[in-house]
This record gives structure tokens, sequence and C-alpha cells, in this order.
């Protein structure tokens, strides 16, 4: 476990901030079944922001410490690469996803061109936000959590000793 310890700090602050972002994700998901709108929205801005301020330390650590192999063997190390594989792909689509999402919230809403559109437009507009928010929640979700189980196979549960 001493590696865990004496890993770059930027890859904890990854970790911590995967977590927020999967926090205030679940929290803007409640809030908006609860008919929360605003506080919907600021939620998920604020997830949104989280998640930048993720992929700039993640992008940051890499092009500073390049990557770690996972070295366990057998089961273990399949069932790692599978998570990791699907984790990679899935997270490349969040930041398309996620920003086409906000942008028809924010449109539907009103808030980016009020008075520009017509109510009708603004309809539409919420409806395409529903419609993707459907792929992009699960999505993103699945990306904020499967980066921190990552981290503690990683880092915590079988850190490489090279």
């Amino acid at each position: 476990m001493i590696f865990a310890l004496i890993a770059h700090p930027l890859v904890h602050l990854n970790a911590a901030l995967n977590s927020l972002a999967t926090v205030l994700l679940i929290t803007g998901f409640l809030l908006i079944k609860r008919g929360r709108l605003q506080a919907h929205a600021r939620t998920m801005m604020a997830a949104f922001g989280v998640s930048c301020l993720f992929l700039i330390s993640y992008l940051t650590y890499h092009w500073m410490a390049g990557s770690v192999k996972f070295t366990h063997p057998g089961v273990v190390k399949t069932v790692y690469l599978t998570i990791l594989l699907t984790h990679v792909l899935l997270a490349v689509t969040v930041p398309f996803l996620a920003v086409r999402t906000i942008f028809f919230g924010m449109r539907g809403t009103g808030a980016w061109g009020a008075g520009r559109f017509s109510k009708a437009d603004r309809k539409n507009y919420l409806a395409r936000h529903r419609r993707l928010a459907r792929w992009t929640f699960p999505i993103w979700l699945y990306v904020s959590i499967t980066g921190v189980v990552v981290y503690v196979m990683l880092y915590h549960l079988w850190p490489s000793l090279e």
C-alpha cells in the first residue's frame, strides 16, 4: 500500500472530483424528479464544472506522470480492464452529450436567448433536453462511478509495485 500513499497528488484529486461529480449528478436527478427546476439546473451546472476541473486535472496528471500499469494477474485484471475500457469509451462521449444536453435545457428554460424563442420553440428544446438527458445522465453517472472504481482498484486494492 506504500504506492497509494506516494502516488501523485492529482490522482487523489481526480478521484475526489469524480466522487463529487457523482454526488452532484444524483442530487440533480433527485431535484428534477421533485420538480425543483432551478436547483436542478444549478446542480447540473456544478456537476459539469466539477467534471471540467476533473478533465483538466486528469490531462495534467497524464501529461506529467504518464500512466500506471495494473499489474495484478488473473480474473481481477480482466475485470479491471473491462471496467477501464467501458469507462474510457463512454468518457469520450460525456463532454459532447453534456454540452448538448445543457444547451437544450438552457434554451428550453429561456436561460440562453430569452425572448428569442417562442413558447413552442422552448417546449421543443425542453423535449429534446429530456430525450438526450435519458442517455447523458446514466452514461455520465457510470463514467463518474467507474472513474472512482478504477482509482480504488489501481491505487488501493492492487497497487503496482513497479
